[in-house]
């Protein structure tokens, strides 16, 4: 592309912009401030887990794809292939009309969350499209004198059935959409940053937008309520952006706007750096922005124009395929590792007393605290549930058997029940740390700038910074600094191709055990 995309020479700028000035300020752990009542209300309220609209609209076309098919090849079963036998060409044209209709519906515009809410014009306009798709069907069976090969009776039943059939799932659909946007599953909930009179324009433009899909669930300011009103637009102020980050850990945002000017440049980056550790999606309205960029420059909210600052790393598609990923290859794997996984549960119980499996709190997205598995590698009665004192090279607590599988990191296989059955680990991302773990006395967070941004993503069995030899004891600062900044490279660089570069590199990576113990 020869012309310049101011967007994303912007959002690339406010990224490195952050990223170096987190590196100069430390950002060190502090026991989180109290939220005032107006937030804690606000975050207590239950926030069902969000439906992407890309990937909703994507199966919607997958199954009226479906339904065309299944249609069509019903009247071809019930009606023509007793009288004629099976013939290829209907096969062609039942997918032929498939094809077709999806790129009519496509031309049409229903495949949009505002159509699928039930608006009468999406029926006129599916009806259009597929009629215009039997039309060109018909027009060219006639130039190519084929038209006599297809029964009418299949060719008219199909017409009709399938109009119906699609009216009737699209009427399913609205019932199940107005569902699902009442229970807020379609809808983005939205924090704005910076009151005033450009955050006051702001939630008035928002809340002019029918179909923008944007539920505005708090207002934080860091200005006092004598240089910013306690009120904004009717929405009350919550609390601070240090604030913002703490109820962005107790409920679901998807969405940080900054009713901000662009020239405010200090004051946006100082503000990043604090929010660009949540897994949330960050814009800078732009709505009263007098510096014009061409239009695709812009995201829009309804018709408001938004710049992109940060994505929300992992989304839509590429959740489902990793997701998918897990399932597949981590069931895979988990059916082979069993027999494994039995054999070692057999020589931990015969080697000490106590149970076979240890179970430990550990940071997981968004800083949730989950329980992870392992097999028991110490001693039942200096068993380390906290971490608080790391393992060490010929450690006295470590079990003869623990000594073999904590080198080879088979002590973490059961961690594959996790990825497989609970679901809050990843087969690849970046690895769970215990909550007091500690590098030189410091606690990981603490000896990191930025080191909660490697939460942004569920974590993982393995990663791309174990298959880089940082894996085994973290003892100082630069190891656990290195872990943070390869955890930091994968999830900006994500993709189904490097999961499945670091799962195939796991093997070897284990056979380095020089820092496992």
């Amino acid at each position: 592309m020869n012309e310049t995309d101011a967007r994303t020479q912007m959002s690339a700028s406010a990224a490195s912009a952050v990223l170096e000035a987190l590196g100069r300020s430390p950002l060190g752990r502090r026991a989180p401030a109290p939220l005032s009542p107006a937030a804690l209300a606000a975050a207590d309220k239950y926030a069902p887990p969000a439906y992407s609209p890309i990937v909703l609209a994507g199966a919607v076309r997958m199954v009226e794809f479906a339904l065309i098919a299944l249609v069509g090849t019903a009247i071809y079963f019930y009606y023509v292939i007793a009288a004629e036998g099976f013939a290829w060409r209907y096969v062609a044209a039942i997918g032929s009309i498939a094809v077709l209709s999806m790129f009519a519906f496509q031309a049409a515009d229903i495949y949009q969350v505002q159509a699928f809410r039930g608006h009468e014009k999406q029926y006129m306009r599916l009806a259009s499209a597929w009629s215009v798709v039997f039309l060109l069907v018909i027009g060219a069976s006639f130039f190519a004198k084929a038209g006599e090969q297809f029964s009418r009776a299949w060719l008219g039943s199909f017409y009709v059935i399938g109009l119906l059939t699609l009216i009737g799932f699209r009427r399913l659909l609205f019932i199940a959409v107005r569902r699902w946007t009442r229970e807020g599953r379609l809808t983005r909930r939205t924090a704005i940053v910076g009151g005033g009179e450009m955050g006051t324009s702001l939630i008035a433009a928002l809340r002019q937008q029918k179909d923008s899909g944007v539920e505005l669930i708090g207002l934080f300011d860091d200005r006092g309520d004598d240089r910013s009103s306690a009120e904004c637009a009717g929405q009350r102020k919550l609390g601070t952006v240090d604030d913002l980050v703490e109820f962005g850990r107790r409920t679901r945002v998807d969405l940080v706007i900054f009713s901000l000017p662009i020239s405010a440049e200090t004051r946006i980056l100082q503000m990043l750096k604090k929010l660009w550790v949540l897994p949330v999606d960050i814009r800078l309205a732009a709505h009263t922005n007098k510096l014009q960029f061409r239009p695709r420059s812009y995201s829009f909210l309804g018709k408001v124009p938004v710049i992109d600052v940060f994505d929300r790393p992992i989304a839509d598609w590429d959740v489902v395929m990793k997701w998918l990923f897990d399932k597949i290859v981590g069931g895979l794997m988990l059916l082979a590792a069993l027999p494994l996984m039995a054999l070692i549960a057999i020589a931990i119980k015969l080697d000490s007393r106590g149970p076979v499996f240890f179970k430990q709190n550990r940071y997981g997205f968004n800083n949730d605290l989950i329980e992870v598995y392992k097999f028991r590698s110490l001693y039942v009665d200096a068993a380390d549930a906290t971490a608080s004192t790391l393992v060490t090279k010929d450690d006295p607590r470590v079990t003869r058997v623990g000594r073999i599988i904590r080198k080879t990191s088979l002590d973490e296989l059961p961690q594959l029940f996790n990825v497989f059955c609970k679901g809050n680990l990843s087969l690849v991302g970046p690895r769970p740390h215990a909550v007091n773990a500690k590098a030189q006395a410091r606690l990981y967070d603490e000896a990191v700038d930025g080191y909660f941004a490697r939460h942004r993503v569920k974590p993982g069995l393995t990663g791309w910074a174990q298959v880089n030899g940082w894996r085994g004891e973290t003892d100082t600062q630069e190891k656990i600094q290195r872990r943070v900044e390869h955890d930091l490279y994968y999830i900006e660089n994500w993709s189904v191709l490097f999961d499945l570069y670091i799962v195939a590199m796991t093997p070897f990576a284990l056979i380095k055990t020089e820092n496992a113990y």
